[in-house]
């Protein structure tokens, strides 16, 4: 057994190591770690975390050696693959290195897009059954299993999200999509049961960067299933599993013309979803460019999905279970950087447990790992572009002018890349900019609340309604409080969970129309 004096040696020589660890993160409420901006109101003391004080994870990086990247790639029009002009560099968010280039789609393109799509359409597609629709869909879906890891693999360095988010969530999410939908494609007259139901014609799908691959499943599978054909243009900084997932429709043997990949920016987006010959329009993507779209497309007599952006509120009552709650606070504000559109970046918590929330929260910030995306220990990855972590910047510094009190994780950024580190404020005013307006990156507010009701007032005050998260110990606060919030996806002791047979959508100026499930397939389909 231990002395004293031999456990009083042992606790400095761990502190002495601590010192010595820079590459480290940790969080101290009083200690030079702490970045506070509010010395008038300092953060209690918290004890030291001692698990991990004396070790640190190995480097376990995912080799990338097995799926080398071609230096150009072109369009998917018409079953091939077809070179264009004005060709733009996709950067490694996490390197700032070039990884390859695409061509940008002018008009003529866009033109030539559309047609193939409807020519597939009156040809094929439409008339084909639903039993042999479902088998194209449903291969497509397994051989996205199959090519998982290159898949993940590519999709990190092109997005910069960590490789364990892509192998876990986003590969797997995306073939569930197909396989979900592929199950539809001969039920729809179950799915409507007493009405007439046909395809709508050409599908015109814009995505964002966030989560690329499966947003164009997300868009893609529905679309096919219901008979549509499809024009889908990935954003202009993630253009890469787009190409996979062509190669992979390429190789599935589906009839030319029946999905479609173009790349390009604003421009190219705009002229894909003002084309004349398309029949329906889906975007996922900002407020500002949802409302252009909606106002453009005015009279056109073009169906609309609108998925946009979020501001969503993680309700934290007094009855919680609190280490559950933390680690469904961490997953709804820092999985993929908080580039989430229906990310709990408002944390609303019980005024009676505010300091026991913050304590296990900064000691759970304190084991995140930020770093190289590719890296398996990775728990924060690297921002998408330079633009998207300056407009993360800017925003922090206004939430420090207007008063607020930041805490943030203290830890070494790479040298190169987009990187921001974890981040929080307390002393938020519901008028501030970083309560209002959506930041999207790894940056928490925090505000408290004394009775359901103002809890439920200070949620649905943002301009915002995608999506919200409550945690309770008692499900009939929680399907109360469920029913008043205006968000269209309500968590219960839980966040961020997804399931293709689930439809996700929101309010307000958080879009409109649903995705996913039953729901998702009325989009796509003229029901009479």
């Amino acid at each position: 057994m231990k002395t004293y004096q031999q456990h009083e040696q042992s606790r400095q020589d761990r502190e002495e190591m601590d010192r010595k660890q820079s590459n480290r993160g940790d969080i101290k409420s009083a200690g030079p770690d702490v970045e506070s901006t509010s010395p008038s109101a300092p953060q209690p003391e918290i004890p030291r975390l001692l698990f991990g004080d004396l070790w640190d994870y190995d480097p376990a990086p995912e080799s990338t050696e097995p799926f080398p990247i071609e230096k150009r790639y072109e369009h998917f029009i018409g079953g091939k693959f077809v070179s264009g002009e004005d060709y733009f560099p996709s950067i490694n968010p996490a390197t700032e290195e070039i990884l390859f280039e695409v061509p940008a789609a002018g008009q003529k393109v866009v033109d030539q897009a559309v047609a193939a799509a409807r020519s597939a359409h009156q040809r094929y597609w439409k008339e084909l059954s639903g039993a042999e629709r479902g088998k194209y869909i449903y291969r497509i879906g397994r051989m996205i299993q199959e090519r998982s890891r290159e898949l993940a693999v590519l999709e990190t360095q092109d997005n910069g999200k960590p490789i364990k988010e892509t192998r876990d969530v986003d590969v797997p999410l995306a073939a569930a999509h197909f396989l979900y939908h592929a199950g539809w494609a001969d039920k729809l007259d179950y799915a409507f049961p007493g009405a007439k139901v046909s395809s709508l014609g050409v599908a015109a799908q814009v995505i964002p960067w966030n989560f690329p691959l499966l947003m164009a499943a997300w868009k893609i599978a529905p679309a096919l299933a219901t008979g549509n054909t499809v024009v889908l243009k990935p954003a202009e900084t993630t253009p890469l599993t787009a190409v996979m997932l062509a190669k992979i429709v390429q190789e599935a043997d589906l009839p030319p013309g029946v999905v479609n990949i173009i790349h390009g920016a604003g421009e190219t987006g705009s002229n894909l979803v003002q084309h004349p010959d398309v029949n329906k329009v889906a975007f996922t993507g900002s407020t500002e460019v949802g409302k252009l779209i909606q106002k453009s497309l005015a009279g056109s007599g073009k169906k609309l999905t609108l998925e946009l952006g979020g501001k969503g509120a993680n309700i934290v009552f007094e009855d919680a279970p609190l280490d559950q709650a933390v680690e469904g606070i961490i997953s709804g504000i820092f999985f993929n950087q908080g580039q989430v559109c229906c990310a709990g970046s408002r944390l609303l918590v019980q005024e009676s447990i505010l300091e026991p929330v913050l304590s296990r929260l900064r000691n759970r910030m304190a084991s995140l790992r930020v770093g190289d995306p590719l890296d398996k220990n990775t728990d924060v990855g690297a921002i998408n572009s330079r633009a998207q972590l300056e407009k993360i910047t800017s925003l922090v510094q206004a939430g420090e002018k207007e008063g607020a009190t930041m805490v943030q994780l203290s830890c070494p950024l790479p040298e190169k890349g987009f990187f921001f580190r974890p981040t929080y404020f307390t002393d938020v005013a519901q008028s501030h900019r970083i309560a209002q307006e959506e930041i999207f990156g790894p940056v928490l507010t925090i505000q408290t609340f004394r009775t359901p009701e103002e809890a439920v007032q200070k949620a649905n005050n943002t301009f915002y309604g995608l999506s919200a998260g409550i945690w309770s110990d008692k499900g009939s606060k929680l399907f109360k409080v469920a029913g008043a919030l205006r968000a269209g996806v309500v968590w219960g002791n839980t966040y961020n969970k997804f399931d293709p047979g689930s439809p996700f959508g929101g309010y307000k100026e958080s879009g409109f129309g649903r995705e996913g499930g039953l729901h998702g397939l009325l989009s796509y389909v003229e029901v009479k």
